[in-house]
């Protein structure tokens, strides 16, 4: 039977309860536990699928084709616990799932209230899995406070009373602001989130304060003593240089230890902390840097592209080397010349998106760097993108385009769909058929899929193998009818569906490194266990550099 952690967060929001979550759940394994975390969000949308990236950061995948909060990244990057659709749930689902009950009349024609048929559903996903870990990890999103959030915190406090006494402890995470004018560390805000949180039943058995430094032992004591928890369960959560020293900085603050003292757990088992302090050996003494040019729609928000950076940061580690990584717009390659800007870069990667708006400057960075011989990663869309660069380029196909973007306009232009709107697709042991009018949420190719790799392909040899299993969020797809075509101009086509019949991964023939995937390979990729494609991809772009 799983023990229960609930992390809240109070004051301001983005904090860091996802990371504390994640390297607490790492802590816990290098003891020998096994954890699983969750996300319960408090808004109304079903899932983060149809936001835009710009409102929500990116959209993290699962195995089973669950579209979620990027929390979940993190959990899985520092855990290498494969997430699950149980493990993410918001207020839209939970509503949804409510009033489906009802129409259904499984609720016996009773009145539906908040409580307890919200709070009741919000417990029973909880539930799921109780008895597969040692410890069930539960973050609670948005701030103590919160109207949307009520829901949430009266299940846990629910949740909490219905276990045995000890099942369940709460951690709370907290900003401590420096007041530069005075040279004060202020831990009112703390004391009155804690008092928000009491208000609503629930009382924090470990406090983490953020802070831009050290927290002196006084205000240590002041919080423990206005806030009603032990000293020893005060934490610093100081900001880092890096994310992944974040395991070992709480284990030296005592996280886990308070942890398991909450738990009443003694002896506690001594953690093997080996795997991140090499992490953190990788991250900081590093052989040299290359310089990666991120071209994309939405590099604003940097979270939007976060599982990508990440997964450069772990090549980077897998090559002792440190990547230096320059966001930049699409749409400026669609005003001005492209080349004075990429060519001083080692590796350009183009990741994916929706909409027209900057495709033809990821057009013209794909066409850059596959003729200037630089290291090219294109992903989903930019997989799409490089292969219509092909087509116009390679095989004279200048009208070459998607059926994404010029559906309406196709009675106005003439053009040729080299990709075309995904109708149907096998997964498992059946087909799967979609129409362009169905609606947007949750209908693409979603989740892990089987590929075939092309013996001797670089890809082939990148990988270790021709069977591979990635993630994938699309409803655009590489038109097969044109492979030949391609072939004979140098675009391989290296990876397929099991079937043959959708095209997987490209790759330029005689080039130093040019692959485009139509699946989300970064999605997979752990500090201690790097993606092979983003080890590799980074390899070459360490080569690059020496040559320049």
């Amino acid at each position: 039977m799983a023990r229960f952690i609930f992390i809240t967060g109070g004051v301001v929001s983005s904090l860091g309860k996802g990371l504390a979550s994640a390297a607490l759940g790492a802590l816990l394994q290098a003891r020998g536990y096994t954890v699983r975390l969750r996300k319960l969000d408090p808004y109304l949308n079903v899932d983060p699928g149809t936001m835009s990236p710009f409102e929500h950061g990116e959209v993290f995948v699962t195995d089973d084709g669950a579209e979620t909060d990027l929390d979940l990244g993190h959990y899985e990057r520092f855990t290498g616990v494969a997430a699950r659709s149980t493990d993410s749930i918001s207020s839209g689902r939970v509503y949804s799932n409510v009033l489906e009950k009802e129409r259904r009349g499984d609720y016996l024609g009773k009145t539906i209230q908040v409580i307890p048929h919200v709070t009741n559903e919000i417990k029973d996903f909880i539930k799921i899995g109780e008895d597969e870990v040692d410890f069930m990890l539960c973050e609670i999103g948005g701030t103590v406070g919160d109207i949307e959030g009520l829901p949430f915190f009266e299940a846990i406090r629910q949740f909490a009373q219905d276990k045995d006494r000890g099942q369940c402890i709460f951690m709370h995470l907290t900003l401590l602001p420096f007041i530069k004018a005075s040279g004060e560390l202020k831990t009112k805000p703390t004391q009155h989130s804690v008092k928000e949180l009491r208000s609503i039943g629930l009382a924090p058995d470990i406090l983490v304060c953020r802070s831009e430094g050290p927290i002196p032992q006084k205000e240590r004591e002041k919080l423990a003593l206005f806030c009603n928890v032990r000293a020893g369960s005060v934490i610093a959560a100081q900001d880092l240089k890096s994310i992944y020293e974040a395991p070992l900085a709480y284990h030296r603050e005592g996280m886990d230890q308070a942890v398991l003292d909450a738990f009443g757990i003694s002896p506690a088992p001594k953690p093997d902390l080996s795997r991140w302090e090499d992490v953190v050996d990788r991250t900081h003494n590093t052989d040299g840097t290359v310089n990666v040019a991120i071209v994309g729609k939405y590099t604003q928000l940097e979270d939007a592209y976060k599982s990508i950076a990440e997964a450069l940061t772990h090549g980077g580690m897998a090559n002792r080397v440190k990547v230096e990584i320059e966001w930049i717009d699409a749409e400026i390659f669609e005003r001005e010349d492209h080349g004075p800007l990429l060519e001083r870069f080692n590796a350009i990667l183009v990741p994916g998106g929706f909409g027209e708006r900057g495709t033809e400057g990821k057009i013209k960075a794909a066409q850059f760097a596959r003729e200037k011989d630089i290291p090219y990663l294109g992903i989903c869309l930019g997989m799409q993108m490089a292969v219509i660069e092909a087509a116009r380029n390679m095989a004279n196909l200048g009208d070459a385009g998607s059926e994404e973007f010029d559906h309406e306009a196709k009675d106005a232009r003439r053009y040729t769909p080299v990709v075309y709107h995904l109708k149907e697709w096998v997964q498992g042991n059946h087909k799967v058929t979609r129409k362009s009018s169905d609606d947007k949420g949750g209908t693409m190719r979603l989740g892990a899929y089987d590929a075939v790799l092309t013996k001797g392909s670089r890809v082939a040899e990148i990988y270790g193998t021709t069977a591979i299993e990635e993630r994938h969020r699309h409803r655009y797809e590489v038109d097969i009818r044109f492979r030949e075509q391609l072939e004979e101009k140098g675009l391989i086509f290296s990876g397929m569906s099991p079937d043959g019949r959708l095209p997987e991964i490209v790759e330029v023939k005689d080039h130093p490194w040019f692959v485009g995937v139509q699946f989300h390979p970064e999605l997979k990729s752990k500090p201690f266990a790097p993606h092979p494609l983003f080890a590799d991809f980074v390899r070459a772009a360490k080569e690059q550099s020496r040559l320049v």
